[in-house]
């Protein structure tokens, strides 16, 4: 039976979040519902409230998401009902060219939940990232579960999802150990040609944040031939999530990582808006919402 949860959702660009009921389907074949323990709070779910992703309103924001599987569909055999899991934003295919050539995180055949989850009225959600998981649960294709230990802490757990992966993703698979690396976390034009002039001449820039659609870089060509090397994008760290997302985990148990000093407070869903604020005038570090 379909239910009924608790979830943030994006009516309109640049409206307030409002806290709505959320109906999820049962699981299809291929798919899992997954009651969300812990959501932090990413820009770019504020990106996707002010229309700076796409226009396919409303959103079911939240993404970076940990949480425990609750049921399974047809054909799901990786995880099952009581695993503790990360949540990835797209699920891969492992058949195509990139991911035969061991790139999964290029997958040109990623994949999301079939179904839609919706508001009561039948409205259909467009879910953050593949995901939606500023709610209750939410509806995923299985191969978005990656299963880890689940001693450890969902606030935690829940930043490898997005935002602590990306980061040392970015370091350790797209740059390597070298010293002449300029990473753009922001995405934005002034911040990326900022890195892009401020590496050496035989250096790298690797883009993690997100940019919106419409912004525009403009670089001399002849810097470009001069200045040009390695110039390229991070995409969740460039990760294998099914071993990655794990690894962090084990390192974070082993306190090899410190991960509880990046989540500096916890609040419910009803508080995403005020989250949003504060991420607008630059006064939070790292909200997590458990709802």
């Amino acid at each position: 039976m379909a239910e009924q949860v608790r979830g943030v959702v994006a009516r309109r660009k640049g409206k307030a979040v409002s806290v709505e009921t959320v109906v999820v389907p049962d699981p299809g074949p291929g798919e899992a519902v997954v009651k969300i323990q812990a959501c932090g709070v990413c820009r770019t779910d504020m990106h996707y409230r002010e229309g700076g992703i796409s226009d396919d309103f409303p959103f079911l924001l939240g993404h970076e998401a940990a949480g425990v599987v609750e049921t399974v569909g047809e054909g799901v055999t990786d995880v099952a009902p009581g695993d503790f899991v990360i949540l990835n934003w797209r699920a891969v295919c492992g058949q195509c060219r990139a991911c035969l050539r061991g790139r999964p995180w290029y997958c040109f055949d990623t994949r999301n939940a079939v179904q839609k989850m919706t508001l009561l009225d039948g409205t259909r959600l467009s879910p953050a990232l593949g995901i939606g998981a500023f709610v209750e649960k939410t509806l995923v294709a299985a191969g978005q579960c990656i299963k880890v230990d689940p001693a450890a802490s969902p606030a935690v757990a829940s930043l490898l999802g997005c935002d602590v992966m990306a980061g040392i993703g970015a370091t350790i698979n797209a740059c390597g150990f070298d010293l002449d690396v300029v990473i753009d976390a922001v995405g934005r034009s002034e911040t990326y040609e900022q890195a892009f002039y401020a590496r050496n001449l035989a250096g790298r820039v690797v883009l993690v944040g997100v940019p919106a659609p419409p912004m525009k870089l403009e670089l001399l060509l002849v810097d470009m031939f001069g200045h040009g090397r390695v110039l390229k994008s991070s995409w969740d760290g460039d990760c294998l999530p099914s071993s990655d997302r794990p690894m962090l985990v084990d390192l974070y148990l082993q306190e090899w990582l410190d991960l509880e000093a990046l989540v500096t407070e916890t609040i419910p869903l009803d508080d995403v808006e005020k989250a949003f604020e504060q991420m607008h005038h630059g006064h939070m570090q790292r909200l997590v919402v458990m709802p």
